[in-house]
């Protein structure tokens, strides 16, 4: 952790996503950080720091930031230690795309709030199928996009932004949503090497269990940015 950095707030839910891919930045840049867990819909604190209701939302002494792309641009502009982003401008470019995808193309339409919303207008049987099928459209153009450019990692043998993005995602494809992985074997061996990467681990572990937790997808979390 970096010393004499005065804690940071992250308000967050245990299974967004978008708070955890902020976490993994955090952990990585070595930063320290309260993590307030929302557990109500209109969390009466949260509203105060993002009147949309939605998480994350950091706040940095008198700086206030909502929206996950926002936040970790604020972080890679203020903290530049293990930088998310290369230097390479095409590699650079493959991270936005990816981050993109993640959060345009996939996080939306596997939304708590969503799915639920699909179950009541059309039939709760629905309700897998929607998310399985937006998340693979999104997976298929993710597995297309990185077939060139991932190393270790998405774009190299450094963690970066894509990265950040997908390690949740992936995560919650197998064990929230049950895809089948068996087209994605590169998004697979990144998932098995994201659980076995120190600074993802414990982030990683925390949700599993939830995912195991039927009564917790009871409860319909915030939303989340």
């Amino acid at each position: 952790m970096e010393e004499g950095n005065q804690a940071m707030k992250l308000y967050s839910h245990p299974m967004s996503s978008c708070s955890r891919r902020v976490r993994l930045a955090l952990s990585l840049k070595g930063l320290k950080y309260e993590c307030i867990n929302i557990t109500s819909i209109g969390d009466p604190e949260l509203l105060k720091l993002n009147p949309m209701g939605y998480v994350p939302a950091l706040v940095d002494g008198t700086t206030v930031v909502s929206d996950s792309y926002a936040i970790l641009l604020y972080l890679e502009e203020k903290y530049p230690q293990h930088a998310l982003l290369p230097q390479n401008i095409i590699k650079k470019s493959i991270n936005y795309q990816v981050a993109s995808i993640v959060s345009s193309s996939i996080q939306p339409l596997q939304n708590t709030t969503l799915v639920h919303y699909i179950g009541e207008i059309v039939s709760p049987d629905e309700k897998l199928p929607w998310a399985q099928y937006h998340i693979r459209k999104g997976l298929v153009a993710l597995e297309k996009l990185l077939v060139n450019h991932a190393g270790k990692y998405a774009t190299g043998d450094e963690i970066y932004l894509a990265d950040l993005y997908l390690a949740p995602q992936l995560d919650n494809a197998i064990n929230r949503f049950n895809l089948d992985m068996t087209e994605f074997p590169l998004l697979l061996n990144l998932n098995k090497i994201y659980s076995q990467t120190p600074s993802f681990q414990q982030i990683l572990t925390e949700t599993l269990q939830l995912h195991k937790d039927k009564a917790f997808f009871n409860f319909i979390k915030p939303q989340e940015t």
